[in-house]
């Protein structure tokens, strides 16, 4: 690699690491506020929220620890498919908790209570996640490295489940469709355990060669 190529690379690196060092520590303010909120509204699917973010959390420090590797090339490699995988545990384990959550919330038939802070919250994150994961998925293109673009997929799956949320808080607070969140959060788990699965096979589910 030439001298003006590793200076373009290392350029990429780190920034790839200050948008998943924002995404740590959005994630973590973001888990903190749903849990307690969840837990003063007795909202099963805010603290559920809430503990997505943890496990969004162990992702992207995947994603940094392979972003730290990228010098050595022999490392690199190694952390790729390293990170891919933890990454991919990191999907099933989120497939795992979101299925849970909605069907144990549509047999109990929880109705929480109103929560503003979870409105704002939800809001919140469908702005933040979605730049989030649109900046990381140019860096892991221009990397070429499938962890990182795993891990923007995890940001953009958020997006979505920041989506869902808000969908369902609103539809609670306005007209009491209380199932309306579990059953669309029901709808992404497919999606999610997908990419999952591809991760622990050490490839990306987007599909491309790099991947």
């Amino acid at each position: 690699m030439g001298v003006a190529a590793a200076t373009a690379r290392l350029h990429l690196v780190r920034r790839g690491l200050r948008l998943t060092y924002a995404t740590l520590a959005y994630n973590s303010l973001e888990g903190v506020i749903a849990i307690i909120a969840g837990l003063m509204a007795g909202s099963v699917a805010l603290v559920g929220f809430g503990l997505d973010s943890v496990i969004e959390v162990t992702a992207s420090a995947a994603a940094v620890w392979r972003l730290h590797a990228d010098r050595d090339p022999v490392h690199r490699a190694l952390a790729e498919r390293r990170a891919l995988r933890l990454i991919g545990a990191s999907f099933l384990a989120l497939a795992g908790y979101v299925a849970y959550d909605a069907v144990s919330t549509l047999f109990h038939r929880h109705t929480p209570e109103k929560s503003t802070v979870g409105i704002i919250l939800a809001v919140a994150s469908l702005t933040i996640m979605p730049l989030l994961a649109r900046s990381k998925r140019r860096v892991s293109a221009e990397l070429q490295s499938g962890a990182l673009a795993a891990e923007a997929a995890q940001t953009a799956v958020c997006a979505y489940l920041s989506a869902i949320l808000l969908g369902g808080l609103v539809l609670n607070l306005l007209v009491n469709w209380w199932w309306a969140d579990p059953l669309a959060a029901l709808v992404m788990v497919p999606l999610i355990a997908r990419e999952g699965v591809e991760g622990l096979r050490g490839r990306h589910a987007c599909e491309s060669d790099y991947c």
